[in-house]
């Protein structure tokens, strides 16, 4: 039976403070930027606040919109206002903790209970309600933190100048992809009957393979951009577009209209350029291995070119560390993933579809009660 506990209530707070306080980051950083002249990196943070904000205003609307199928009018079109001032999301949390403290600080033990006892469907309601949040929060992160992340590392290493927003826009965007990162597998196992439990070492080694695969191809991009920004651009755009059509032949049943699934594949093919995510209930080991097989060329491909494209550029200290971060980081992560899938990832996760693999991306929208959206939103 699924549980919420003050420990996850906990974690909800803290990750709605966390939220907010990115927020004020991200527009303290971009102001620090425009008073100091430097006008693009100004508006391409706000640029890409703007983005996320706006995928997941609609997101969230949606399915506030399918949930609430048949019932009040007049309370979809109050949504659909808070959602038009970029205040979804804090409804959402609104429920998730207005459900979260009934379950979390329920003395009453709910052993024995039917599916149709009262604690149980409220139990029901606050993992949905969580589960909405962090699947947005995955959205968020791949169209803001990271692509933020890469832009600071690019400023940092390509500009000298060092300053305290800096680091704090780093350190923010780090816990960002963090929390996230876990908070979403954490609510993928109590969504999904036949998840395991996500344990302390599961958590932290799911964490260390996609936190350090992330952070070495970041750094790998911030190389490339250094080197040319438009092959940077170039090289972006080909593997948007790659993941764009992979997400088009597994025919993804995410959304119930046309529209909001092809914004939904765009979105996964965002997603693509920075992590692997899988979006069908079915085996990834070679679609994964390809993968991080590609991040592992391009990124030996990157150094080799700097060493004889640039070779006075190798002996400077900052080089010498990032090249160190970078081949460690990946090294480091895919150990990390190679231990996650041998001993921590759960052989099935989905009775019904028969799946041995964990999905990213969910694939048909069926019965809110009954299955959840994760049922076609996973993430591995």
């Amino acid at each position: 039976m699924m549980k919420f506990t003050k420990q996850n209530l906990f974690f909800l707070v803290s990750g709605m403070i966390i939220y907010v306080v990115d927020i004020g980051v991200d527009f303290w950083v971009a102001s620090r930027y425009f008073c100091q002249g430097q006008y693009s990196w100004s508006i391409l943070i706000l640029c890409f606040r703007s983005l996320s904000s706006m995928i997941t205003q609609i997101f969230s609307y949606e399915w506030f919109k399918n949930d609430w199928e048949g019932t009040d009018t007049g309370k979809l079109k109050l949504v659909f206002l808070v959602h038009l001032f970029h205040c979804g999301i804090f409804i959402r949390y609104w429920f998730a903790l207005k459900y979260g403290c009934q379950v979390a600080f329920k003395q009453a033990s709910s052993r024995g209970a039917s599916e149709a006892d009262p604690s149980n469907f409220i139990k029901k309601q606050v993992v949905d309600a969580v589960t909405d949040i962090n699947m947005l929060r995955v959205f968020k992160t791949f169209l803001e933190t990271t692509p933020q992340l890469f832009l600071q590392i690019y400023i940092l290493m390509g500009h000298g100048k060092t300053n305290f927003y800096q680091y704090a826009a780093i350190i923010m965007s780090f816990c960002g992809i963090s929390l996230s990162m876990v908070d979403y597998q954490i609510s993928l196992r109590k969504s999904l009957a036949d998840k395991d439990e996500f344990r302390v070492l599961s958590k932290f080694t799911y964490l260390f393979y996609k936190l350090l695969t992330i952070t070495s191809w970041i750094l790998s991009i911030s190389l490339i951009t250094l080197l040319s920004v438009r092959i940077s651009v170039i090289l972006l755009i080909f593997l948007w577009i790659c993941g764009f059509i992979w997400t088009l032949k597994q025919h993804t049943t995410f959304c119930k209209s046309k529209k909001m699934e092809y914004l939904y594949r765009t979105v996964v093919g965002i997603i693509l350029i920075f992590s692997f995510f899988n979006i069908k209930g079915s085996r990834t080991k070679v679609c994964i291995s390809i993968y991080y097989a590609t991040h592992t060329v391009v990124t030996l491909g990157v150094l080799f070119v700097y060493m004889f494209w640039k070779p006075s550029i190798i002996k400077e200290i900052c080089f010498i560390i990032v090249s160190i971060l970078t081949i460690s980081s990946l090294v480091l992560g895919i150990i990390f993933l190679v231990v996650y899938y041998s001993h921590f990832h759960p052989t099935t996760y989905c009775t019904r579809q028969a799946c041995s693999d964990e999905v990213d991306g969910v694939s048909g929208q069926k019965d809110r009660m009954e299955t959840g959206r994760f049922q076609n939103f996973l993430m591995q």
